[in-house]
């Protein structure tokens, strides 16, 4: 999970460090409703994506990860 953040050089006390921070700036309270909008946009913007992709002739979906059957 923390290979995605490689380039960035973080390690686990930076990360804490981090979270710490945004705990004491938005305070946790406030963090559920952060996270709710986070992955709002986020699903709005993988969804504007699959969309885009649609335009163009590719596909959106997925391809079935099991082999199908000749018989």
């Amino acid at each position: 999970m923390l290979d995605h953040f490689a380039f960035l050089n973080l390690g686990l006390p930076e990360l804490i460090l981090i979270l710490v921070i945004v705990l004491l700036l938005f305070g946790s309270r406030k963090l559920p409703d952060l996270a709710r909008s986070i992955g709002s946009s986020l699903g709005e913007l993988r969804k504007g994506m699959n969309e885009g992709e649609r335009g163009n002739g590719q596909k959106s979906e997925p391809e079935k990860s099991r082999p199908e059957s000749n018989s």
